[in-house]
């Protein structure tokens, strides 16, 4: 008689088919892979970070390969809430997937007013708030690395929505539970992390930087034992579920992250090197938890023997 194994977890209150999600900015609008993978195999899909209106972005060269994973500068390109809602959302109402939004903006008022678009619209199922964003207000300091104006961001976007929030939380800070603390405190229902780490690199016969930007995200399997620490730590800090990223390339990377107190994962930048990576997660997970005569897959969320 075969095992049956649940694979199902809920993230603050959407109930996911599994752990493995894709991470915002490295899988487009998703339908862009449904050729290569199936997108009912995954239990959530992010859509790259939408803006009140459209933005193109930063200019190129816009990402460069490092040695353990890729630089990124691409400054959140997008169709804006109001296209993508018209254009793109349509198609995914026809697969099983949930599917979450990353928004962004300048001011608290462009956070909430996206939020608020998205209120009611059919196949949205929750809402992911990037918060490594300039904050005009505040001379461009990023709301991500102040708990004060990340709380505001959450409070904000709380009061537009009833859809279960999602805050992903920056690395670049001296202490990241204080931040995941502190939007725990506003009502998120969940957090993410980690985003990408600030690096620069530089063409040594020009001299001049790899990106128009000069600097940009660093991400892939560089970062993976600096996200496995965040996510330990906030975990540990928090009541609310985790959402572990940072460098995973395989299923043995989740299932790491699974055991540090994620509940869940983000596939990001594999998905570059590998288009049907998160497919292969989710495979590699169910083995894995055959492997072991693990029935249930929220027994490995932190288990970690320290």
């Amino acid at each position: 008689m075969s095992q049956t194994i649940n694979t199902s977890v809920d993230i603050g209150g959407v109930r996911l088919a599994n752990p493995v999600m894709t991470a915002s900015g490295t899988f487009g609008y998703a339908m862009e892979f449904d050729e290569v993978l199936n997108l009912n195999r995954l239990g959530g899909v992010v859509m790259k970070g939408l803006s009140l209106y459209p933005s193109k972005g930063n200019p190129p060269p816009r990402i460069a390969e490092t040695s353990c994973g890729m630089l990124n500068a691409i400054g959140l390109e997008n169709v804006g809430i109001q296209r993508f809602i018209k254009e793109k959302l349509p198609v995914m109402r026809a697969f099983d997937t949930k599917v979450f939004i990353n928004i962004y903006g300048k001011t608290v008022e462009e956070y909430a007013a996206i939020a608020d678009t998205a209120e009611g619209v059919e196949g949205i199922h929750g809402i992911e708030i990037n918060i490594s964003c300039p904050n005009v207000s505040a001379g461009g300091l990023a709301f991500g690395v102040d708990p004060v104006a990340a709380s505001n961001v959450v409070k904000a976007v709380k009061a537009k929505t009833t859809l279960p929030v999602m805050v992903k939380l920056s690395p670049n800070v001296t202490d990241i539970t204080e931040i995941a603390r502190s939007v725990e405190g506003e009502g998120a229902d969940s957090v993410s992390l980690i985003n990408t780490l600030t690096g620069m690199g530089i063409d040594i016969h020009t001299r001049k930087p790899l990106l128009a930007n000069v600097v940009g995200g660093l991400s892939g399997p560089a970062v993976k034992p600096v996200a496995i620490r965040m996510v330990y730590q906030v975990a540990k800090a928090v009541k609310i579920p985790v959402i572990g990223m940072g460098g995973i390339m395989t299923a043995d990377d989740a299932v790491e992250f699974l055991i540090a107190g994620a509940s869940a994962v983000q596939v990001g930048t594999a998905n570059f090197v590998y288009p049907d990576a998160a497919e292969k997660v989710v495979d590699g997970i169910e083995a894995f938890l055959k492997e072991k005569g693990i029935s249930d897959v929220n027994d490995l969320i932190g288990s970690v023997e320290i």
